[in-house]
Order: structure tokens, then sequence, then C-alpha cells
């Protein structure tokens, strides 16, 4: 019996939407440092949360580029290997801005 192996197809839907909510989140995060910058300039005080801040934010910048960069290769095998890369840095990103918040909420909170 000879097996015809199909190539699996891509789900560039997924990878556009990590695409534009890896990019909006770079945003989002930029925003959230420039609010605590005011907030820890009005208290006189310095804390790690902007900094923290600043490393999401280059996570997402890396799985936004690790997205386009899926969409546009043309190689069925390579394009996997990225589509996995980029759920992986994503998921990574997402899981630390939940940490970063509950970071940031529990440092105010508690000063």
């Amino acid at each position: 019996m000879s097996e015809n192996k199909q190539p699996i197809s891509l789900d560039e839907d997924i990878c556009v939407h990590v695409f534009t909510a890896s990019a909006a989140m770079v945003g989002v995060c930029i925003t959230v440092i420039g609010i605590f910058q005011v907030i820890t300039t009005l208290r006189s005080e310095d804390s790690l949360g902007d900094d923290l801040l600043a490393i999401n934010a280059i996570l997402y910048l890396l799985t936004t580029l690790s997205s386009y960069w899926t969409l546009r290769t043309r190689k069925v095998n390579r394009n996997h290997l990225l589509e996995k890369l980029t759920d992986i840095l994503f998921l990574f990103a997402l899981t630390c801005t939940t940490g970063i918040a509950g970071f940031i909420t529990w440092a105010i909170t508690l000063q």
C-alpha cells in the first residue's frame, strides 16, 4: 500500500491573529510603562514593574516578528516549526503579562 502524504495545511488565520494581537500588546505594554512611570514619579519611588513591562514588550515584539516571518515563508516544514515557536512565544508573553500585572498590583497596593 502506498500512502500519499499530503502536506498539512497551515492555519494562517491563527497566525494573523497572533500577529495582530502581539503588535497590539506591544502598544499596551508601552502605554502601561508610561502610566506606571507617572505613578512612580508622583510617589517618588522606583519599582521593578516598568523594567518587567519593557522585557514583556520585547517578548511581544519577538512574537510579532516570528508571526510575520511565518506568514512570509513558503516552505511548509519551516512554517510548522515557526508556527510552534510563535505559539510558544505568544503564550509565554501572555503568562508574563499576567505575572507582571499581579506584581504591579501588589507592589502598588503594599506600599
